[in-house]
């Protein structure tokens, strides 16, 4: 967020905007003849509406920043056309320059044996599904899990958004999801990559695949077959859940309505592939586990790129940008082996562009803090924060890779942990500028609360809680012992954001469970949770039946990190000379210095840590209490974080003592039966660039530092050497412990071992969509409880 840097994405917007566009482009901060201004990002429903999960038939929405939609493939031809080798590869070849559209994809098969199938055939094969009422769709569907409670049924929920002036609510949309007990899922075929073609496998949302299971278009009478899938027995299950509608925004007349569907499904002895429609119209799948198996699931953090940032550095052949090779990396694992659930943790989507909104600029440009604080919150301002967080979210989960995995993997969101000027989240740019600007007066509260920052705080929060989690609290209730999420756990009231935490409580299979930890609503200068929050937390950590071992804490923010105290405190300092500098912008350092306060802004991202001066007291209590229920409890604790963009794992062990005598050996528990063993996986980022390398190497050098600060609780901190060899696999001799490149991390549960394994794939070369797994394991408990 930083001049330069905008400055810099400002022209290459303009530059890749056609000339369409000039006018939209130079109206912006102007007002339209009605009075309003026009907007930095909008959006409009989806063409035709028949397409979901981010991609369209034949064009792709441009907007900027976000994601291009799949590269196209080429044999998702009709499977009446057969080609023939020399096809395939020029077809390739065509495709990894650019996107082509389906017509001009089936022109290459010229050559190819075809067969003279009837009209009928031709235009079943090719047909592709309609939505019977008509929903126009401005985003979805999306996929969301819950938990799997006592009876082994599992929880979830679909949400949609539709535009009302192009959608038909007579009836209310209909999702219809379908599953065959009985069936065992197969593992598919091993996809291939090169560096110029993509295979992902068959996917309905793929817009040059061909669509699979067209459903009828009539409705049909409740208890009667679906569509012409047929299962491999006489049980197959199918469902129908009418939408709730659970929230209506309105922008400028016109309205836009949330639905959620409720599902829930009986796990059985076989994992589940999940069919499922709405309206009839095209098909999606999500899997679900068997009821004694423990989940395969990926997780991710920082899926944006900062200010600045020139995401074509990250694309390679084959892509329209830097954002879809990781995710298509991801999809690609996840056709070999199906995740269950898709963890986000921290940094979904990038708020940045919220203070270009034309409304924002006159609060923006004000010189004096102070002139901040007493800003009113006009109804246009108001108004302007609602339309951005609207449309951002729809524009970040309906494009490409992404959308076609939240569409296709049920998600498990957290909110954002980053309260740092270069990778603003849900609730960063509002953190930051509290962080930032609180150091100029004694009562916090004073500027925490004054309107335009208290307005994107509440509805910031508010947007996460719909979009990420499905939750309307005004609709839902703030009761969690009654709410439609069974793993919602609520803390105290968030003082800024007028809402309680809300944490999750999920489980991932008989073994395992995972606490995603709500760090930012209950958030203030000093503190991170509330007392309420993690009495709370700790409580339901204390009543998990006897069969799990393993207790994965989802935290935005490394909690076993390399601190950066002595760069805290120059930072902090009134003498500090980049800050001056940056003051007066001379050696091109105004961007090292935020446009609130001229304060450094690293100073603010350093104060969000948890190994920061102002959080460390917490900090180790948070730790030790978790260690008391580790040991009583016989549980595993392991955290996983994001936020830092690059990949690490931090470990916390009990302290290693002396035998006695001069020349004794020091003493190490094995990790097997040390209940203070946790390990700190740290996965970041899916998207966005990594840090300097000068950063990285300094990060390295403070890895190695002894940490003292839990000694006095007989606990010891180290950071692994994971990393001895580059991903191309030659060897890395000084930097072992830090790995800076785009990342996200696969788990399991090793049946054999009991072991959890957390492989973090790292991107093997910028752009090209492949990664290289590390792995790092952590033993189930093997103590007496409460030894």
């Amino acid at each position: 967020m930083d001049s330069t840097g905008w400055r810099a994405r400002r022209q290459a917007d303009k530059a890749s905007r056609p000339w369409s566009d000039d006018y939209r482009y130079y109206l912006q901060g102007q007002r339209g003849p009605d009075g309003r201004f026009v907007p930095v990002e909008e959006v409009t429903p989806l063409p035709d509406g028949s397409f979901v999960g981010g991609l369209l038939p034949s064009q792709s929405l441009s907007m900027p920043g976000t994601p291009p939609p799949v590269p196209p493939k080429a044999h998702y031809a009709p499977q009446y056309i057969h080609q023939s080798p020399t096809n395939a590869k020029a077809h390739h070849r065509a495709y990894s320059h650019g996107s082509v559209s389906i017509a001009q994809s089936y022109s290459t098969t010229s050559t190819a044996h075809v067969a003279q199938p009837s009209a009928i055939e031709r235009s079943r094969t090719q047909r592709t599904p309609r939505m019977n009422p008509y929903l126009q769709f401005m985003v979805g569907p999306l996929l969301r899990y819950d938990t799997v409670d006592e009876n082994g049924l599992w929880h979830g929920a679909a949400l949609i958004v539709t535009a009302d002036s192009g959608s038909i609510y007579e009836p209310h949309p209909v999702l219809t999801y379908q599953w065959d007990p009985e069936e065992r899922t197969q593992p598919r075929a091993s996809p291939q990559s090169t560096r110029s073609s993509f295979d992902l496998g068959p996917h309905p949302a793929d817009p040059h695949a061909v669509a699979m299971f067209p459903f009828p278009t009539t409705q049909e009478p409740e208890g009667s077959s679906f569509g012409p899938y047929r299962g491999s027995s006489k049980v197959d299950q199918t469902q129908r859940v009418t939408g709730q509608e659970i929230y209506v925004y309105t922008s400028n007349g016109a309205t836009f309505t949330f639905w959620r569907f409720p599902i829930q499904i009986q796990l059985g002895k076989n994992e589940l592939c999940i069919k499922y429609s709405i309206n009839n119209g095209m098909q999606l799948s999500f899997y679900v586990p068997a009821c004694d198996q423990n989940m395969r699931w990926a997780a991710y953090s920082c899926n944006g790129f900062s200010a600045g940032v020139n995401q074509d550095d990250f694309k390679g052949p084959g892509y329209k940008s830097g954002y879809d090779p990781m995710w298509i990396d991801l999809l690609r694992n996840h056709t070999k082996a199906p995740f269950h659930v898709l963890v986000g943790g921290g940094d979904q989507l990038y708020c940045d562009p919220l203070c270009r909104e034309p409304e924002m600029q006159d609060w923006v440009q004000q010189a004096k803090p102070s002139s901040k604080k007493a800003y009113p919150l006009t109804s246009e301002i108001a108004e302007c924060i609602d339309r951005f967080f609207f449309n951002h979210y729809c524009a970040s989960f309906r494009n490409g890779a992404f959308a076609r995995a939240n569409s296709s993997i049920p998600m498990l969101n957290m909110c954002d942990d980053h309260g740092g000027c270069g990778t603003l989240g849900f609730l960063s740019f509002f953190i930051l500028l509290n962080n930032t600007l609180t150091r100029r007066y004694s009562d916090p509260d004073d500027l925490q609360c004054s309107p335009v920052f208290q307005a994107i705080g509440v509805r910031g929060y508010f947007f996460y809680l719909l979009f990420q989690c499905f939750i309307n609290p005004y609709v839902d209730g703030l009761d969690d012992r009654s709410h439609p999420f069974k793993s919602l756990i609520l803390g105290g009231q968030g003082p800024y954001v007028r809402l309680p935490s809300h944490s999750f409580l999920a489980y991932m299979g008989p073994q395992v469970r995972i606490l995603m930890l709500d760090c930012r609503a209950e958030r203030k200068k000093d503190r991170v949770c509330s007392d309420e929050q993690y009495k709370k937390v700790m409580d339901a950590i204390s009543q998990l039946p006897p069969p799990v071992e393993h207790v994965v804490v989802q935290i935005g923010i490394p909690i076993a990190y390399p601190r950066m105290v002595f760069l805290e405190t120059a930072l902090d300092s009134k003498l500090n000379p980049l800050t001056a500098l940056g003051r007066t912008g001379q050696f091109g350092l105004t961007g090292f210095v935020n446009k609130f306060n001229a304060e450094a802004e690293l100073l603010d991202d350093l104060n969000d840590h948890w190994t920061a001066k102002s959080h460390k007291k917490e900090r180790n209590l948070f730790i030790q209490q978790l260690q008391g229920i580790s040991r009583m409890k016989r549980i595993r604790i392991s955290f996983l974080s994001g936020d830092v963009h690059c990949a690490a794992v931090g470990v916390l062990k009990t302290l290693p003592r002396s035998a006695g005598g001069k020349n004794a050996k020091l003493i190490e528990i094995p990790p097997a039966t040390d209940y203070r063993f946790m390990i700190n996986v740290v996965t970041s980022a899916i998207v966005n660039t990594p840090p300097p390398n000068t950063v990285i190497t300094m990060v390295s050098t403070l890895a190695t530092k002894t940490h003292k600060t839990l000694h006095h609780a007989e606990t010891d901190e180290i950071m692994l050497p994971l990393f001895p060899q580059e991903p191309n696999g030659t060897s890395r001799v000084k930097n072992k412990h830090i790995m800076g490149r785009r990342n996200w991390c696969a788990v399991r549960w090793d049946f054999n071992t009991g072991e959890l394994v957390f492989d973090i794939r790292v991107e093997k070369e910028k752009g090209f969509g492949e990664s290289v797994g590390y792995e790092v394991r952590t033993p189930p408990p093997q103590w007496i409880a409460g030894s």
